[in-house]
């Protein structure tokens, strides 16, 4: 898969979610399941596109990203302050936000050369033995963060989809 491959697939995943997120009726937007409402998902996504940037970029100077050095189990806290840093309720207003940061996360992928996108750019966490070498899915790479973060994408478009035909 080329890295424009890539971003389409991003792209598309963000609408297909928009999508989901679009045919909830207002009443099921702000209610709670296991935890999180569809509005704190949305949150959590809009939060991710701007960390995914700016954890590329400490990739790239060979840095781990900032959300992975204490990020709680399944990135708990990292999540958490995502959901309580934007505190929109309007749907409208957050699926604004989430087509912009998805905007701006794609003209940002656009700009990284395509060869810094694979595992010779990666990082290994913290603690990992360094004198043992890589394999590909021991580093974190800003093709790895992508590829994680369609993989999100889906997750939760799968939840929304459930939650509405539960609903029904």
């Amino acid at each position: 898969m080329t890295v424009e491959d890539q971003i389409d697939k991003i792209k598309h995943r963000v609408e297909a979610f928009a999508v989901s997120v679009a045919a909830l009726d207002e009443g099921l937007f702000l209610r709670n399941v296991n935890g999180w409402t569809p509005r704190d998902i949305v949150a959590h996504l809009i939060g991710w596109n701007r960390h995914i940037m700016m954890g590329a970029e400490q990739i790239l100077r060979g840095e781990l990203p900032f959300y992975d050095v204490d990020p709680g189990p399944d990135y708990s806290k990292v999540n958490a302050a995502l959901v309580r840093e934007c505190g929109d309720t309007n749907r409208s207003v957050l699926l604004e936000r989430l087509a912009e940061s998805a905007e701006e996360l794609t003209a940002f992928l656009r700009a990284i050369p395509p060869d810094s996108w694979d595992r010779d750019f990666g990082v290994r966490h913290k603690g990992e033995d360094l004198t043992v070498e890589s394999t590909a899915d021991d580093l974190v790479t800003v093709e790895s963060t992508v590829d994680d973060l369609v993989a999100d994408y889906d997750h939760h478009r799968e939840q929304l989809e459930e939650l509405r035909a539960s609903a029904v």
